[in-house]
C-alpha cells in the first residue's frame, strides 16, 4: 500500500515584486491556510516520508510552514526540491510520483500547482469517497489536499484511475466542518 498527498500551495500575492511568476509568496491567507493544512495533516498521521516540491517560492514556503506544523508528529520528512514540478502537466506529474520509487517512501507530499495538480487529482481517482469527489471535482484550491491510497508495493505501478480517494480537505472546508 501507497499514499500520495497531493497538496496545492497556499494563497499568494498577486505579483512578484521581480515581475517572474515563480517569485511569487504567500500572502497572510496563504501562512495561516498552509500552518492549518499542516496541522491537519500532523493530527492524521502517519504523516508523509517524502516531499517532492515545486521550486518556486509559493511551493517552497508552502511546504516550509507545513514542515513546521509536522515537527513531533514522527520522524521528519525527506525533502526534494523538484524543477519540473513547476507548471507541469499530469503525465509530468506522473511521471515525478513514480521516480519516487528510487528511495521507496510508503507515503509520499506533491506540492505544486494547478491546474496540473487539480488535472492530476481526477486522473488518479479511480474509487473512493463520493463526497470528496465532488468536492474535488471543481478545483483544488489553495492549500487544497487530495489523499490517495494506492493497492500497489512499487511507486512505478502508479497510474491513472488506479487510486483511492480518500478524502479531500481545504482550510474552506475545515472551517466549514468546525461549524457544525
Amino acid at each position: 500500500m501507497r499514499r500520495l498527498l497531493l497538496l496545492r500551495h497556499a494563497k499568494t500575492e498577486h505579483d512578484a515584486p521581480s515581475g517572474h511568476d515563480q517569485d511569487r509568496r504567500l500572502d497572510q491567507r496563504g501562512h495561516r491556510d498552509a500552518a492549518e493544512i499542516g496541522g491537519w495533516i500532523a493530527r492524521h498521521q502517519p504523516v508523509p516520508n517524502l516531499a517532492l516540491v515545486s521550486p518556486a517560492v509559493r511551493t517552497v514556503q508552502t511546504w516550509e510552514i507545513v514542515r513546521d506544523e509536522l515537527k513531533g508528529a514522527g520522524p521528519a520528512p525527506k525533502v526534494e526540491i523538484v524543477p519540473e514540478l513547476y507548471g507541469a502537466d499530469p503525465a509530468q506529474l506522473l511521471t515525478a510520483i513514480r521516480m519516487a520509487s528510487v528511495t521507496d517512501p510508503k507515503r509520499l507530499i506533491l506540492i505544486g500547482h494547478n491546474p496540473g495538480m487539480h488535472e492530476l487529482a481526477l486522473t488518479l481517482t479511480g474509487s473512493g469517497d463520493q463526497a470528496a469527489q465532488r468536492a474535488l471535482s471543481d478545483n483544488l484550491p489553495t492549500s487544497g489536499l487530495a489523499v490517495f491510497d494506492f493497492a500497489i508495493d512499487d511507486w512505478n505501478d502508479v497510474s491513472f484511475r488506479r487510486g483511492k480517494l480518500v478524502l479531500f480537505v481545504s482550510p474552506k472546508l475545515l472551517k466549514q466542518a468546525s461549524r457544525s
